[in-house]
């Protein structure tokens, strides 16, 4: 879940290099607090510090940085989820996620990518100053766009990818290979040229390694030398790579998406076309399909994001989290999150734009406001989810509940 920014349309930004929205003026007071150096053994802690171990160049405008946890303690996460650095810069404390691109069985290490954006805070503060050695620290991983794998699974994996895209598709990639030994995996890759093309010493690699179960696709919009695929990729261009490898019309597929949101939406185009029924197609707002308690399925509030939910007007709300509960006053102007922490209370955030589910929680009484809810889906509107980042409470009896 792929640079980042504001948008909250732009899934691509969100899941490869997810920005904050915006920096509170209280962040750098929060930043200054004598706490804010622990280093959390708790794993049960959405805090950690980790070790930068090693920084590799993928090319000239992106690097993969490699993280351990100094007691070398393994870190529990999806293939395809996301990791939220959390960086003293400018003296402010500032947050960015990216992708992982490393998978479970590569651990005790984690990695991500870093692509430089031109005026990047983040980006090239990453590449240009963060060296091996150093601590930095992260919220545990997170996100809905990701797979989980299983020994017995036999099904081809199409994934499709542009630029900084490739991030999370290349953990997905890497995790099939290794844990599913009877699934197949291909990738249609997409960049500007072949210099531009993020991983492909890796990717030449394990094609070598796996001859049989994968194939890597590259287009190129502005090739340097002659190349099977010229063009940005489109509809037409990928019914016409899927028909040759005999992808058209399969029964045990999955696919997954990550790039530019015209990318992907060709993509869509190109599977509706296919018949690909939609319960197999996954993008950034991935939500998954996980089972919730029944008890806290029958018990919530309400979660409403139309223009016409009513008067938003000063509220008190309560937030439960680790076993502590909070309470304090939202204005009108604040979401629940922007209170929460003028207040100091550390509650977890990432995008602040209502799509990473950093900030998700269940709302379980009382009626919440979103301003955006790209980050859930029906069903779990339905069942009380909120996000903290982009809620208001609309009643004075909002209690909601994270963890």
């Amino acid at each position: 879940m792929c640079s980042r920014h504001p948008h909250p349309k732009i899934y691509t930004i969100l899941s490869c290099n997810r920005r904050d929205c915006r920096n509170f003026q209280h962040q750098k007071k929060f930043y200054n607090k004598t706490n804010q150096s622990k280093v959390y053994t708790n794993m049960s802690s959405p805090y950690l510090n980790l070790k930068v171990v090693e920084i590799t160049h993928e090319t000239a405008d992106a690097a993969t940085i490699h993280f351990e946890h100094p007691q070398k303690q393994k870190i529990d996460y999806k293939p395809g989820q996301f990791l939220t650095l959390i960086l003293p810069i400018e003296g402010k404390e500032v947050r960015r996620s990216y992708s992982l691109c490393s998978t479970p069985h590569e651990a005790p290490r984690l990695s991500v990518t870093v692509k430089r954006v031109e005026g990047g805070l983040v980006s090239n503060y990453l590449l240009d100053t963060l060296q091996v050695g150093q601590e930095v620290k992260v919220m545990e991983p997170l996100g809905n766009f990701c797979l989980t794998c299983a020994p017995t699974n036999q099904r081809q994996v199409l994934l499709f990818g542009a630029g900084s895209g490739i991030t999370p598709l290349m953990s997905i990639l890497k995790a099939v290979l290794h844990e599913e030994p009877s699934s197949k995996v291909t990738l249609l890759y997409g960049n500007s040229n072949e210099d531009s093309v993020i991983f492909k010493e890796q990717l030449q690699q394990l094609e070598a390694d796996y001859p049989e179960r994968l194939r890597v696709v590259y287009i190129y919009s502005q090739p340097r030398q002659a190349c099977d695929y010229r063009g940005r990729m489109n509809q037409s261009m990928i019914i016409r790579i899927l028909e040759r490898l005999q992808l058209a019309k399969i029964s045990n597929g999955v696919y997954f998406m990550c790039g530019p949101e015209g990318m992907m939406d060709e993509v869509r185009h190109a599977l509706n076309v296919l018949h690909v029924p939609a319960d197999q197609i996954f993008r950034e707002s991935f939500v998954s399909n996980k089972l919730q308690d029944k008890q806290q399925q029958e018990q919530h509030g309400t979660v409403v994001s139309s223009e016409d939910d009513g008067e938003i007007t000063t509220q008190t709300v309560t937030v439960i989290y680790e076993g502590t509960e909070y309470s304090f006053v939202v204005e009108p102007d604040q979401t629940i999150l922007e209170a929460a922490l003028e207040q100091d209370i550390d509650l977890p955030y990432s995008c602040q734009a209502g799509l990473c589910t950093a900030c998700r929680g269940k709302c379980l009484s009382g009626k919440v406001h979103l301003e955006e809810r790209e980050g859930l889906s029906d069903a779990e509107m339905e069942e009380g989810y909120t996000l903290n980042c982009v809620g208001h409470p609309l009643t004075p009896n909002v209690v909601i509940e994270i963890g």
